[in-house]
């Protein structure tokens, strides 16, 4: 059973079965979230899971609504338009991404797991398979962890306002890290000098008041702030943001190849705030996008938050406009000459959604030569692991020594050593860790990642498919469709990972429409999935075609299949799947393969 699976509990009325914890375990669970490093840090979300989880219960989901959480726990008036002000929908997001990385660090061993569905806010309780433990004794009590401190009663909202006092003492503690976090940005700040040459540039302006409201001026400037922070998120761009520039300044604005700038007004009843990138050199206006929110709306940290947030998707992701309009007019052209490192760059992300063998030897070379000119480039060097990686796992222009796997950890960690907040870096060395065998380091350093820039897309679809191939299915696949959703550039891997992701589900007709939309021709898995997916919905001609195009492919595949499962962390379920899959897809697979929970893969060493 993945993580994700579990039936909300409506506390008396419901019977706890045994995949649904009963409410006293579940209120311990929140008990141990709430007293957690991750909680203590906002009053805000304690209050936001403390609400949930009580309402739920008492028995009375059906209330647990935006609007409700706005009133109750965010503060606002009977006057609240969730469709307005999206303040719950954006606490809901942090809520989630905290709830994750609670349970891939201090509760990693916890045995209840507590999480809020995407679309919904009525949170699931269910036991996690992988920390459940020993098996009780036929008539024993449920399994506590060490108790904590007694909680105030249920009721009137004592539960939740009994952790405000508590959260203040660790908001004065957390200042301390800054001393901490003040080295981590000096050394990023050194690493990301010695790759501007190479990087495109962009030349962020202050959004321009246009007129209609009282401190619109102040909202603009706050809007170019929150995305300046974003954006430098992104190590592949270099953002300058010059105190004091502006649309009359124009004459000395400094060199930058692309120009982000936008505009505020507003309307008796709304806000309208429009973003625009403009390519400085002819004019273009590259991208365009209006975003209007309702004046009416009181958080407004988290409007701007959310609007920089939709603005950094669009421009600076992986596979989005900024990096489309810089693509060379033929594959490969970095690859052909010295190190141009933003071109390089550019080749990696096209090789990402090609992922065939013949794109990867030259980008890998233009990588070498990248970190060859400049050793401080530690984009380059998380891209240059994953070309190593894909040595290994895809079969792409081995070099047998030293071992690929080995090279491609090394690499990751050496992007990491030079800027530690790097986040192509961390998605890297998450990926390199997670095929040397070691999923849960993998996927503690992945949501170190996501908490660094949820705004990443490309380490959104990355960080779940290691999820799911975990055995986490719908959580991971989740995280996949969202990063399919904010940035459809980067459909075709992702589809085929949903697509297995599917497969292991049991949803034949949604892997089948996945597999087709996906259609990576010259990655090898690609056809291994395909294969499972066209023989499990009865289409013999294209499994037998998906079949002779893998074993083309990848001909030494099955004589080391046990290997190549071990390698991607599935667990006993999935792999039966897959070998059962793979038998019916008609693939020569060895008999011993039939017993993978006796299998304990060892971690690589080299």
């Amino acid at each position: 059973m993945s993580e994700m699976d579990g039936k909300p509990l409506s506390g008396e009325q419901e019977e706890a079965s045994p995949s649904c914890p009963p409410a006293e375990d579940v209120q311990h669970q929140v008990e141990r979230i709430l007293a957690s490093p991750e909680l203590r840090r906002s009053c805000r979300l304690a209050d936001f899971l403390a609400y949930i989880v009580e309402e739920t219960l008492q028995g009375r989901q059906d209330r647990i609504k935006a609007y409700s959480i706005g009133i109750e726990v965010l503060g606002r008036d009977a006057a609240f338009d969730p469709q307005l002000d999206p303040v719950v929908r954006i606490e809901a997001g942090r809520l989630r991404r905290e709830l994750e990385y609670y349970y891939l660090t201090t509760g990693r061993d916890d045995p209840v797991g507590i999480e809020i569905p995407k679309g919904a806010y009525v949170p699931h309780f269910f036991y996690r398979a992988h920390a459940a433990g020993p098996a009780r004794p036929a008539g024993d009590g449920p399994t506590r962890s060490p108790p904590l401190p007694a909680m105030p009663p249920r009721g009137n909202g004592l539960w939740r306002r009994h952790w405000r006092w508590t959260l203040t003492g660790a908001v004065i503690a957390s200042l301390f890290v800054l001393v901490g976090v003040s080295t981590w940005n000096e050394r990023a700040e050194t690493a990301m000098a010695g790759n501007i040459a190479s990087q495109p540039t962009l030349l962020l302006l202050p959004f321009t008041d246009l007129g209609g409201g009282g401190n619109l001026g102040l909202r603009a400037a706050a809007i170019a702030e929150e995305l300046k922070t974003r954006l430098v998120r992104f190590r592949e761009i270099r953002v300058i943001a010059p105190d004091g520039a502006g649309a009359a300044d124009r004459e000395g604005w400094p060199a930058a190849q692309y120009l982000l700038d936008g505009s505020v007004r507003a309307d008796e009843q709304r806000l309208r705030i429009t973003g625009r990138l403009i390519d400085r050199a002819s004019g273009t206006i590259l991208w365009s996008d209006t975003y209007d929110i309702s004046l009416a709306a009181t958080d407004t940290i988290a409007v701007e938050q959310d609007i920089a947030s939709r603005i950094a998707d669009a421009v600076a992701q992986p596979y989005g406009v900024l990096f489309r309009a810089g693509v060379p007019a033929e594959l490969g052209t970095a690859s052909a000459g010295g190190a141009d490192h933003y071109r390089c760059a550019l080749d990696f992300y096209r090789y990402r959604s090609d992922l065939g063998a013949a794109m990867h030897a030259p980008v890998r070379a233009c990588l070498l030569r990248s970190v060859a000119d400049n050793p401080d480039n530690a984009t380059a060097w998380a891209m240059l692991s994953y070309m190593y990686l894909d040595e290994d796992r895809f079969g792409f222009n081995r070099v047998a020594s030293p071992p690929p796997a080995g090279r491609a950890l090394a690499a990751a960690r050496r992007a990491i050593q030079i800027d530690p907040t790097n986040v192509r870096g961390l998605q890297a060395l998450m990926t390199a860790l997670f095929f040397n065998r070691q999923p849960e380091e993998a996927l503690r350093i992945g949501a170190q990642a996501y908490r660094l820039n949820p705004d990443d897309t490309e380490l959104l679809g990355e960080y779940g498919s290691r999820l799911m191939q975990a055995g986490q299915h719908r959580r991971g696949m989740a995280m996949m469709e969202e990063a399919m959703a904010r940035n459809p550039g980067a459909t075709g891997l992702y589809a085929g990972l949903l697509a297995l992701g599917a497969y292991l589900e049991g949803d034949d007709p949604r892997a089948l429409t996945l597999i087709r939309r996906s259609d990576l021709q010259h990655f090898p898995i690609y056809h291994f999935v395909a294969a499972l997916i066209f023989a499990r919905n009865g289409l013999a001609a294209e499994t037998a075609a998906s079949r002779e195009a893998f074993l083309r492919m990848r001909p030494g595949f099955f004589a080391r299949f046990d290997a190549e499962l071990d390698d991607r962390n599935f667990d006993a379920a999935d792999r039966a799947r897959l070998i059962e899959g793979a038998r019916e897809a008609g693939f020569p697979v060895s008999p011993q393969a039939a017993e993978p929970a006796a299998r304990i893969p060892a971690v690589r060493s080299y």
